[in-house]
């Protein structure tokens, strides 16, 4: 079990009522975190229903759903970002 700091940026702070929180995790991946705090309400559950409207980083490196965070201290999840 390990703790992490997980921040959530955008609609996903508005739908999830707090902009980070300290968690602890058993997750080896960024994906396995993900199914955890889906399953922690409705609130987490409606901001990870559609991962594909979501971008993630693990100590501020972009990363997939499959990058590991062992040693990580935050995991970060916001909306893509667009150029201009």
């Amino acid at each position: 079990m390990m703790k992490l700091d997980v921040l959530y940026f955008a609609w996903l702070r508005e739908r999830i009522g707090k902009p980070r929180e300290r968690v602890d995790t058993q997750a080896t991946t960024v994906g396995d975190l993900v199914a955890e705090l889906a399953a922690l309400d409705d609130w987490h559950a409606a901001a990870f229903a559609d991962m594909g409207a979501v971008r993630c980083a693990v100590d501020q490196q972009l990363a997939d759903l499959d990058a590991p965070i062992a040693g990580a201290r935050e995991v970060a999840f916001f909306p893509p970002m667009t150029g201009g």
